[in-house]
């Protein structure tokens, strides 16, 4: 399970839709690269936010306004490529391969996004929930709860449950027809607009990007940052150093979230429209579908077809071991949750993902803002499960006050950010009990 995103609530704000008539009036007016410089300005300022410690976006900040104008100019003459990123390996919420790449690409990653993420969004199906408008973990574990009664009547049929996931997604994917794809959607969002020599301007740019930042080996230029050894750690199929060459996308990048979604978007409408499944969901590689009893021997069925279409349509593997077969009734584990048709149970990870978070707090004493923020994270999933009996246990173990928790569940609460203030003050009175480290 991914660690629940405390800015998951400011992500929902509306994405902007490109509005091409707008660009051309512009780019009419003040010219092209002008306006491309415009456009790369607010891409960098929204690059920058929770990176301004960074050294690397100093480093671009300090003469920001001429290196905005020589990405644009780079990017005009095509002569951009992406830089050398950084790999190294991280632990939490589990062992990951992260590629950071440098502040200028992520600004071209920003521009590229503000272009094309809005028509991406209108064009996936509702059930897709990573990384959209609105959606995210907790609307997915609602989701599945309400197919649940669906497919059930409110409980009085009997349903079954199915989830598959893909094996080594991210590493697995083929550049070369991620970016086939997302030039497809490009030449779909500007269809009947390239009559004039504006739209061609923008339309060429943002062709020549999608090649540029998906065709790139992120391995050739790339350097590791901690020991060799930390890759011992990592299983060989969750890193991109073993992949074959052209497969693989880094994980983290903004271009990397949208173009990996929308790859699968051909997944999910071969499930839903063309296998003809009703209820039917997905986040990122993970994805499950509720059937009536009577439809359980064809569901079955319909999973090899839904492995050949993985492999012969997208180069993609089905996993053989993550297969998941149950009852409704019986609860499917899913984004942190354990899904019944009337009750939402945190999951066996996702429990002890919180209470490693509660000991970190304890221990700094609220003096941790990163630590902090992955305590809030947490009780803001949480606050939304059947999870009392859960977090009564948990602070009780850590000496912290229950009715705190209590009143971030309440619709009048303060905000998170006042509550860990208080349960950090009361941490740090003169002979606090810090409660067992468990």
């Amino acid at each position: 399970m991914s660690q629940p995103n405390r800015t998951e609530k400011a992500n929902k704000k509306n994405i902007s839709p490109f509005d091409v008539a707008t660009a051309v009036q512009k780019i009419r007016k003040i010219g092209f690269r002008s306006w491309l410089i415009h456009e790369l300005t607010a891409a960098f300022y929204e690059a920058r936010k929770h990176k301004i410690k960074t050294f690397n976006e100093h480093a671009f900040e300090v003469n920001w306004q001429e290196n905005i104008a020589r990405l644009a100019d780079a990017v005009i003459n095509r002569t951009y490529a992406p830089s050398g990123s950084v790999s190294f390996i991280i632990y939490e919420p589990m062992v990951r391969e992260i590629f950071a790449a440098p502040f200028v690409d992520r600004v071209i990653h920003h521009f590229l996004y503000n272009v094309c993420a809005y028509w991406w969004d209108c064009h996936l199906i509702y059930d897709s929930y990573s990384c959209r408008v609105g959606k995210g973990t907790l609307f997915g574990i609602r989701r599945i709860q309400h197919m649940m009664r669906q497919a059930t009547v409110n409980g009085t049929e009997k349903a079954y449950i199915i989830k598959n996931d893909i094996k080594g997604y991210f590493m697995s994917l083929p550049r070369k027809e991620v970016c086939e794809h997302m030039q497809w959607g490009l030449r779909q969002q500007f269809s009947g607009k390239l009559s004039t020599a504006e739209t061609r301007q923008i339309y060429d740019l943002c062709k020549f990007l999608w090649q540029q930042i998906l065709l790139d080996d992120p391995i050739r230029k790339s350097h590791r940052r901690g020991p060799l050894s930390n890759w011992d750690d990592l299983p060989p199929e969750k890193s991109l150093y073993n992949r074959d060459p052209g497969d693989g996308l880094v994980i983290g990048n903004q271009t990397s979230q949208l173009a990996s979604n929308s790859y699968l978007d051909q997944l999910d409408r071969y499930v839903k429209y063309e296998l003809g499944y009703r209820w039917y969901g997905r986040y990122v590689d993970d994805f499950v579908r509720i059937i009536k009893e009577s439809d359980l021997k064809k569901a079955l069925g319909d999973t090899h077809l839904i492995r050949d279409f993985l492999m012969y349509e997208l180069r993609l593997t089905l996993h053989p071991k993550k297969y998941y077969v149950q009852p409704v009734d019986k609860g499917v584990t899913f984004l942190g949750a354990r899904i019944y048709p009337h009750c939402l149970i945190p999951s066996n990870r996702l429990q002890g993902k919180f209470n490693q978070a509660v000991r970190n707090f304890v221990a700094t004493k609220g003096a941790n803002q990163d630590v902090n923020d992955t305590f809030i994270s947490y009780l803001g999933l949480l606050k939304h499960l059947d999870a009392e009996p859960f977090v009564h246990k948990i602070f009780d173990r850590y000496s912290l006050d229950f009715k705190l928790y209590l009143e971030s569940k309440a619709s009048d609460r303060r905000s998170f950010d006042d509550i860990i203030v208080t349960l950090a003050s009361e941490l740090n009175k003169p002979n606090t009990d810090l409660g067992q480290q468990a």
